[in-house]
């Protein structure tokens, strides 16, 4: 054998370079250090990680916007109004998707009905309007009936379903 072919031989190939330069592969058991935390505290935490969220109310910083009084105010008037067909308010129902209070004390409520043809169609939206109007410190009060998305019932509150024997 010649010196040419032992150096050919000897070298490695190119692959066989690439190969060698490759870092290790991660390991799981190197990421995590298995005596940070113990099964019990794992699982503690894991039962409580959402405890503090729901149990937090939605920071009101006036009056007025998401979570303020006014807001829960009109939402304890909507609650007075019930449906003539159905013994259940119309907010627990789920016919209120939304209540919005601006800066200037308007509120706008966003509604819906159980179907287009429904009885009330043509005074439930008047009677939210004048019992939203209604509430002290309500400037201006505005409905708007939605039919998208459509209502169901599935969009109706556990005390509701529980009334009607749906649960």
């Amino acid at each position: 054998m010649s010196d040419e072919e032992k150096d050919y031989i000897a070298a490695p190939s190119p692959t066989e370079q690439m190969v060698a330069s490759k870092p290790p592969r991660a390991r799981v058991e190197d990421a995590v250090d298995p005596d940070e935390e113990t099964a019990g505290e794992k699982l503690a935490r894991k039962r409580d990680y959402l405890d503090g969220f729901l149990k937090k109310k939605p920071e009101a910083s006036s009056e007025t916007g998401a979570g303020g009084a006014l807001q829960e105010a009109v939402i304890a008037a909507l609650k007075e109004i019930y449906d003539p067909e159905i013994p259940v308010n119309i907010y627990d129902l789920g016919l209120i998707y939304g209540v919005e209070v601006s800066e200037d004390k308007d509120v706008v409520v966003t509604m819906t009905l159980t179907t287009p043809h429904c009885p009330v169609a043509e005074s439930m939206p008047a009677e939210v309007e004048i019992r939203t109007g209604s509430v002290p410190g309500v400037r201006d009060a505005e409905v708007n009936l939605v039919w998208d998305p459509p209502w169901g019932p599935d969009k109706m509150t556990d005390e509701a379903r529980l009334e009607l024997g749906m649960l």
